[in-house]
């Protein structure tokens, strides 16, 4: 059963990819395909991130209704761009190399996660605990500044940063698609090698513990696997707060059983579905030019609340 589920949802995004591609296309083929193949590629890859994070997240944590995001990723990221247009300028800002503003996004916040993880996570499922209620305090923190920041910017520069403070998939090169495609894949590789231990881990630190794994070790490696994935994709396209929360919730509804193998699988289809046939409709058929994160965004916070109100944590 599983199994003819996968291959469903894999057919739908082949027919999800193929419409993308081709609706509506005219002129050169060579020039469609390397321009809009670029856009697919970053949808189905920065989807996938940041889905199986959240299903990684939801597994070490015991909780369906966490993300990532919720440990401030989403927040330092609109604090590190806020304090490169403070510091530069908006002339400064514009003019930076996308390239070395995107690798010292990704350093930092990589750094900033392994650094949270380090000090926080000594062994016991307390720890996690803490490390989640740290990071809550710390979103509000980078959000505080972001503000404070924002305030002492003049308003006509600040409105140079707006733009990319949303999730985009329209403007991104081909260079930095490259090196994040192949980070991913490699924590998705990690991932996917740990899939049998994520099982066993998802019962609970005691089972885990009985059943002989060493769970504080899984758990730090985990945490370096979402902490690459989410920095990333966010570094990528910017911030995307419900989207991973949106896949696994409908991954839960459609996938039975709790097996990883197929989860994380499920979680990457699903995610490039999504985004793909959505980013299809907004351009093709609705000519809308408000971007998909929003509507995600929206879709999201719905499921988000929906979860709570039914009480669906675990």
């Amino acid at each position: 059963m599983p199994g003819r589920r996968l291959l469903a949802m894999a057919a739908i995004l082949l027919i999800a990819c193929a419409a993308y591609l081709s609706w509506g296309a005219r002129g050169d083929w060579a020039f469609i395909l390397s321009f809009r193949g670029t856009k697919l590629a970053a949808l189905i890859v920065t989807g996938t991130a940041i889905a199986v994070s959240t299903k990684l997240f939801q597994t070490i944590s015991g909780n369906r209704i966490l993300t990532p995001s919720i440990m401030g990723f989403d927040a330092l990221f609109v604090l590190l761009e806020t304090t490169l247009l403070f510091a530069l300028g908006g002339f400064g800002y514009t003019m930076l190399d996308s390239t070395i503003r995107f690798a010292v996004t990704l350093v930092l916040m990589t750094l900033a996660a392994i650094l949270l993880f380090g000090t926080l996570m000594h062994g016991t499922r307390r720890d996690l605990h803490r490390m989640i209620l740290v990071g809550i305090i710390f979103g509000v923190l980078f959000r505080s500044l972001s503000s404070l920041l924002a305030r002492m910017i003049d308003p006509n520069e600040y409105a140079v940063l707006q733009a990319n403070l949303f999730a985009s998939f329209n403007q991104i090169e081909l260079d930095l698609l490259g090196v994040s495609t192949v980070l991913i894949a490699v924590a998705l590789f990690a991932a996917w090698r740990l899939r049998d231990t994520l099982d066993a881990m998802e019962l609970g630190r005691e089972i885990a513990i009985n059943l002989g794994i060493d769970y504080d070790r899984h758990v730090l490696i985990v945490l370096g696997i979402i902490a690459v994935l989410v920095s990333v994709a966010t570094a990528l396209v910017g911030p995307v707060v419900f989207f991973g929360l949106l896949i696994t919730s409908l991954t839960y509804q459609i996938m039975p059983g709790f097996r990883h193998r197929d989860h994380l699988i499920a979680n990457g289809l699903l995610a490039g579905i999504v985004l793909v046939a959505g980013q299809t409709l907004m351009e093709r058929a609705f000519h809308l030019h408000t971007p998909l994160s929003v509507i995600i965004e929206m879709l999201g916070g719905l499921a988000f609340l929906i979860l709570i109100l039914r009480g669906h944590t675990r």
